[in-house]
């Protein structure tokens, strides 16, 4: 683990808490850890089998370093000034560039008063650099680590912690790994960042947590469940467009959202932001007309789905997660918090606004694509794109070059999503993370994961390690991804190979479902 590795001596732990809303740690069991024993806990892993997993990566012996430095420092979000925690001193944080095979060595300096992780959010690495305990441990006060890995696949992925919930801060960034083998079909890259943010302006993430344990109001595993709640959405809310919640919408901002099944989400945000910046002082992306853009989108926000288009402009979504699948063309694309999509434009002549509508909650991110002269439009605007084609996971197939070779599932695995509202309390197969019982594979076994949601609320559902290969209803093959939206009231079944062995997280990416439980583990089984 290096000679920066923090010691962890055998006596370490960290009580788990759901409810609390003091405590900013809850959700996440801490097992007992020693320097060269990364693996000490509930569930032995396979060492061996990890290194020998890492070794048959592809390997270019070219080394990629990097620091990061989480603390707390002062943001300008655009006119609006916070203090916050960030990497760094920017939102987001400096991006982290590789090609396939190259190693990453990423020198971690925690500059915050409490424990921290990263974890790399989408890459297939190996478990023991993850960044979510009990697979790798936290990062105490003070203390120095470095995350290596190789990194075997191209794609948009991006890092944050794995700790409480400092997902609900500044503390992200993305991460891209390029294949110099790819075809290059685009002028330029455009990368582009969405965010839910109040930390600084309005409660903090921990009063947020608070105001949702306190305002239960019964099961969630019905209709009208979620009532009106302080800070939460409820059931009662319309919405003419999904992105913006007709007069019938609860009192606080979020209504309902076709596309996410129901209630849109818990709670309203002071405001979204793209690569941290308000919609009245936007960042600009400066292009020349025709030249094609490759933009990368990434959904790091914390309870909020946006409905992304650019203005005048048809996308080519070419990769979900990562993945290439199929092009098809959209007008705009709805992205649950962790997932990702890249698409392809061919850019106009002029000043054209990138949207980012916060699905049911009417607000919006704004950013800008110029390309000639003229006025910025006002930063209300919305395009007429959104009312149009727009993606989702049901539109996309993966590519043949990646899809998962054909075969009859060898175990089925199954993650039952449920909640309580009494408490504020999420559970995956009935109990929450400091009560749950893994869910087990063996390595090179061919499994379906199937998520039925038994709640009111939509799920985007995230495997640490791995990517699956989406099961569309009729049985058909979908995108490679490895975070997909639970619709209320439904099931998404995913195919996977176990070629990753370890320990892996597999959880509710909202921050405050997962949190609250909702999150459990694939172990291997040696």
């Amino acid at each position: 683990m290096g000679a920066d590795a923090p010691e962890y001596g055998a006596g370490l732990s960290r009580r788990t808490f759901l409810l609390a809303a003091a405590a900013g740690l809850g959700g996440l069991a801490v097992s007992a850890c020693t320097r060269g024993s990364p693996f000490s806990g509930p569930h032995p892993v396979d060492a061996n089998a990890v290194s020998a997993a890492e070794a048959a990566r592809p390997h270019t012996g070219r080394t990629v370093d990097a620091a990061l430095t989480p603390q707390t420092t002062d943001i300008d979000l655009g006119g609006i000034h916070v203090r916050t925690l960030a990497y760094g001193n920017t939102v987001p944080g400096k991006t982290i560039r590789a090609n396939v095979g190259d190693e990453v060595a990423v020198a971690l300096t925690n500059g915050l008063d409490h424990e921290t992780s990263v974890h790399w959010h989408g890459i297939a690495l190996r478990n023991d650099m993850d960044g979510a305990s009990p697979a790798s441990p936290d990062i105490g006060p003070g203390q120095r680590f470095t995350y290596r890995f190789s990194v075997p696949h191209a794609g948009t992925y991006w890092a944050h912690p794995h700790v409480g919930l400092d997902t609900d801060y500044g503390l992200y960034l993305p991460v891209i790994v390029d294949d110099p083998n790819e075809p290059g079909k685009y002028d330029a890259e455009w990368i582009v960042v969405l965010d839910d943010w109040t930390d600084g302006i309005g409660p903090g993430p921990r009063q947020i947590l608070s105001n949702l344990q306190s305002g239960g109001m019964g099961s969630m595993g019905g209709p009208g469940s979620m009532g009106n709640m302080p800070g939460m959405g409820g059931m009662g809310g319309g919405s003419d467009r999904s992105g913006a919640p007709t007069s019938s919408a609860t009192s606080n901002g979020v209504g309902t959202s076709s596309l996410l099944g129901g209630d849109a989400g818990d709670i309203v945000y002071p405001h979204y932001l793209i690569n941290g910046r308000l919609p009245t002082a936007p960042t600009t992306f400066t292009a020349t007309p025709g030249q094609r853009l490759r933009v990368r989108i990434i959904n790091a926000g914390a309870d909020t789905a946006f409905r992304i288009a650019l203005a005048g402009h048809t996308m080519t979504v070419t990769h979900t997660d990562g993945y290439p699948i199929t092009p098809v063309d959209v007008d705009a694309l709805l992205l649950g918090m962790g997932e990702r999509y890249d698409v392809i434009v061919t850019a106009g002549d002029g000043i054209f606004p990138l949207v980012a509508a916060a699905e049911g909650k009417n607000a919006h991110a704004l950013a800008l694509l110029r390309t000639g002269a003229g006025a910025a439009p006002d930063p209300a605007f919305q395009p007429r794109e959104l009312d149009g084609r727009v993606g989702t996971v049901d539109t996309f197939v993966a590519a043949d070059t990646v899809l998962l070779p054909p075969g009859r599932p060898e175990v089925n695995l199954a993650a039952d999503l449920g909640g309580n509202m009494m408490g504020y309390d999420w559970t995956i197969n009935g109990r929450p993370y400091d009560q749950t019982e893994p869910l087990t594979i063996r390595q090179g076994q061919y499994a379906r994961l199937t998520f039925t949601n038994m709640t009111m609320m939509w799920h985007p559902m995230h495997l640490h390690g791995h990517t699956f290969q989406v099961v569309k209803p009729d049985g058909s093959p979908g995108p490679r991804k490895d975070t997909v939206i639970v619709p209320p009231m439904r099931s998404v079944a995913v195919d996977l190979v176990a070629d990753n062995p370890g320990d892996w997280m597999l959880h509710c990416h909202n921050a405050y479902h997962q949190e609250s439980g909702m999150m459990t583990r694939l172990d291997y089984d040696s």
